[in-house]
């Protein structure tokens, strides 16, 4: 049986071969490595999402991207993934969720995401 990574990484792959070929010809791919630890601690977080949607030149995400689930050591990894600007989205239960813009230009990347304690809501009405 499939396990949602392995169906979120062969619906990501099928988008990418059913787009033009010649569209690609050009294009770049890269491999990229995610470690997800709790910015408090540096211990690593298990179980995380996290979600990587590739970014238009206009700053717009792209409703296709794909999810992943870290490891019991917080760590987690894509193959073929195209050069240009990935948000990246990082969710755990109990943690604030990480948000942030990479740019994917070199063969091989590692990204470190921080997830810090939820802070505390401000009311104006306290």
């Amino acid at each position: 049986m499939l396990q949602p990574r392995h169906i979120s990484l062969f619906l990501f792959a099928l988008t990418l071969t059913l787009l033009p070929t010649n569209s690609f010809a050009d294009d770049k791919f890269a491999h990229v490595d995610f470690v997800v630890v709790r910015g408090y601690n540096g211990k690593p977080v298990r179980n995380a999402s996290v979600v990587l949607h590739p970014v238009s030149k206009d700053g717009k995400q792209s409703k296709n991207g794909t999810q992943l689930k870290t490891d019991t050591d917080g760590k987690a990894s894509l193959d073929y993934v195209p050069y240009g600007k990935m948000r990246i989205q990082a969710i755990a239960p109990g943690l604030q969720t990480y948000g942030d813009d990479i740019e994917i230009n070199q063969p091989e990347h590692q990204v470190t995401i921080k997830m810090n304690r939820p802070q505390e809501q401000y009311s104006i009405y306290k």
